[in-house]
């Protein structure tokens, strides 16, 4: 460890200001700056670091785009290829620098100190076991999917939509939807709300002490904290700022009935940052809670989406043309369980909800290809989505 010589140090124009009152019971006032942009400087250098988070979600995109390209080719997806992706082994990617990088994806997946390791959410190694082994079992689909065969009820398989060819599992699930969309819950959302935004790993040993102090990680110019909470902005800003959480964001965002989600977002993540520099962590707190709320309505609003997406294709473009749709649902639905409900430090639908929705959607004999084309079973499912995070069906069905 080191000491710091300055407490806060930014070189961009600041948006606003704050005075806030300390939460350690005395009456100190504390004022500082909030930054127009994550920019955070000490010692005349940047403080910020999230470059693994970065090399994940550029992970996950090779995988998707493998899966992609090989549904397109019509070549033969390999499983070992995704597998060593998935872990990092045997350099599987195109850059030596995510080969070498030290990270993964599969050990970040249902990871979280808050749910997988202290198991205050209700989750458990078992569980992570459980999860890792479902994402596994979506490259092994993709595989079979992509053999030659063409798509049909209880037959894996290839379709074409519209120019574009895609693999579907013999239940009509597109396991690279399910890997995308799922692995942005269970492995970065988990990771944002349950992990780096947990005062259980904010606050962890003397992390406090050292922050309020100012003692810096060895040859770094960041303290415990600090890091702590720009991997949690990484998960979703990270890479070129464009990808997963931050593209469904501002997708969202682009809805008249949530078009304050992405300012709201991305101020607390600067407000935070410049209260654990302040050493004003009652506001810290109180932005920790903002992220969880306005980033749980993400997934939701896009699994509603997704449903009412789909069923109208049911319709009108025929089943399998629908199932893409219902697919990125699906994978969203799974990135519910991995929310985090302010006050409670559990998601917003346990993850018995969330298994029952899941299984509703593809309960039939041979999956999607049985749901009711009236969509009576994806109309439940919207309802009881929005119902629990408090909008209507009709306001997510607009987002495009």
């Amino acid at each position: 460890m080191k000491y710091s010589k300055l407490i806060f140090a930014s070189a961009i124009v600041v948006s606003l200001s704050i005075t806030s009152c300390s939460n350690d019971n005395d009456d100190t006032t504390v004022n500082y700056t909030i930054p127009a942009t994550y920019t955070f400087e000490r010692n005349s250098v940047t403080s910020v670091d999230y470059s693994g988070q970065s090399s994940r979600l550029l992970m996950l995109e090779e995988m998707g785009n493998y899966i992609k390209t090989a549904a397109t080719a019509g070549t033969i997806v390999d499983n070992a290829v995704l597998s060593n992706m998935y872990s990092n082994t045997n350099n599987p990617f195109s850059t030596t620098e995510l080969n070498t990088s030290g990270k993964q994806l599969k050990n970040k997946t249902a990871a979280s100190k808050d749910y997988f390791e202290l198991f205050l959410g209700g989750g458990s190694t078992v569980e992570k076991t459980n999860v890792q082994a479902f994402f596994e079992t979506q490259l092994t689909l993709a595989n079979q999917a992509s053999l030659g065969t063409v798509a049909s009820a209880g037959v894996a398989g290839s379709y074409l939509d519209g120019s574009s060819s895609r693999l579907l599992a013999a239940n009509g699930l597109e396991p690279q939807q399910v890997l995308l969309k799922g692995m942005m819950g269970a492995g970065f959302m988990d990771q944002v709300v349950n992990n780096y935004l947990s005062k259980n790993k904010l606050d962890e040993a003397s992390n406090k002490i050292n922050n309020t102090n100012k003692v810096l990680e060895e040859d770094k110019e960041y303290t415990t904290m600090e890091h702590a909470w720009d991997e949690a902005y990484g998960y979703i800003y990270g890479a070129d700022g464009t990808k997963y959480w931050s593209s469904y964001i501002s997708q969202v965002n682009a809805d008249s009935d949530f078009n304050t989600l992405k300012t709201d977002i991305d101020l607390a993540f600067r407000t935070g940052r410049a209260a654990i520099v302040a050493n004003d962590y009652t506001t810290r707190d109180a932005q920790i809670d903002i992220i969880k709320a306005k980033l749980a309505l993400v997934p939701a609003v896009r699994a509603v989406y997704y449903l009412q997406d789909g069923k109208g294709k049911l319709t009108t473009d025929g089943g399998a043309k629908a199932f893409h749709a219902l697919s990125e649902a699906y994978g969203f639905i799974i990135s519910l369980r991995y929310t985090n409900k302010p006050g409670t430090n559990n998601p917003y639908l346990s993850k018995t909800e969330v298994d029952a929705m899941l299984a509703s959607m593809v309960s039939g004999t041979n999956g999607l290809w049985d749901i009711d084309t009236l969509g009576a079973k994806l109309d439940t499912l919207s309802t009881q989505i929005a119902t629990t995070f408090g909008f209507t069906v009709e306001q997510a069905a607009t987002v495009n």
